[in-house]
């Protein structure tokens, strides 16, 4: 287990990472503009033009969930800093059995850091619930600026 010093090391150094600007921009469409509805509208980013946009994020967030899982990092001081990793995983969730039943996956990998970091938040549900919420908002919001220009 890690101490506090070498938790928030971690962290600091995960922040840096996430900065770089190359991430930033994958982050950025995969919050605001990526919104899959289906397993398909997945596969077809990973075959588009964004296919190293959705790789880079949901695998920097399974990196930085694993090194929670094994204690390299404070989970709790993880999930009081962080909350991306929670719209990555509410974003995908609903979608993950279906891709790890996928050929080439090996069905008990894929995302799995994320999703035992995420279930393991108290109030975890919650958290998801909100996410979505917020997240359909903003699709909402973004529809409706386009169809007013």
């Amino acid at each position: 287990m890690s101490s506090e010093h070498e938790s928030m090391m971690g962290i600091l150094k995960l922040y840096e990472l996430r900065s770089e600007e190359t991430m930033r921009k994958a982050r950025d469409w995969f919050a605001t503009v990526f919104h899959p509805e289906s397993t398909q509208d997945i596969l077809k980013v990973l075959v588009g033009e964004h296919s190293a946009d959705f790789r880079m994020v949901a695998s920097y967030w399974d990196m930085a969930t694993a090194f929670v899982v094994f204690e390299a990092i404070d989970a709790e001081m993880f999930n009081a800093i962080n909350t991306e990793h929670v719209l990555v995983y509410a974003k995908l969730q609903p979608f993950l059995a279906e891709l790890r039943a996928m050929p080439g996956i090996p069905p008990y990998l894929y995302l799995k850091h994320l999703e035992l970091v995420v279930q393991r938040i108290p109030d975890a549900e919650d958290r998801v619930a909100a996410m979505r919420r917020y997240m359909r908002s903003r699709r909402d919001q973004a529809q409706q600026q386009q169809q007013r220009k």
